[in-house]
């Protein structure tokens, strides 16, 4: 059975990210979140809808 492990070329030991490089890494990763969270609501607009609601209560109820 052939080995199923994704190769990776970067498997090497390699420099530590730099701060950028870890913000540009986080700022995409956030893109991406907000995109399927949208097309989610797209999908389901009771179910996005009903999450909205639970949202609004919580920040109602929160005391400062």
């Amino acid at each position: 059975m052939p080995d199923t492990k994704p190769s990776r070329e970067n498997d090497a030991p390699q420099q530590p990210e730099t701060a950028a490089q870890r913000r540009a890494r986080r700022a995409q990763f956030l893109r991406d979140l907000m995109e399927a969270r949208a097309l989610r609501d797209r999908v389901q607009p009771r179910r996005a809808r009903a999450a909205r609601m639970r949202q609004q209560m919580r920040m109602r109820t929160f005391r400062w």
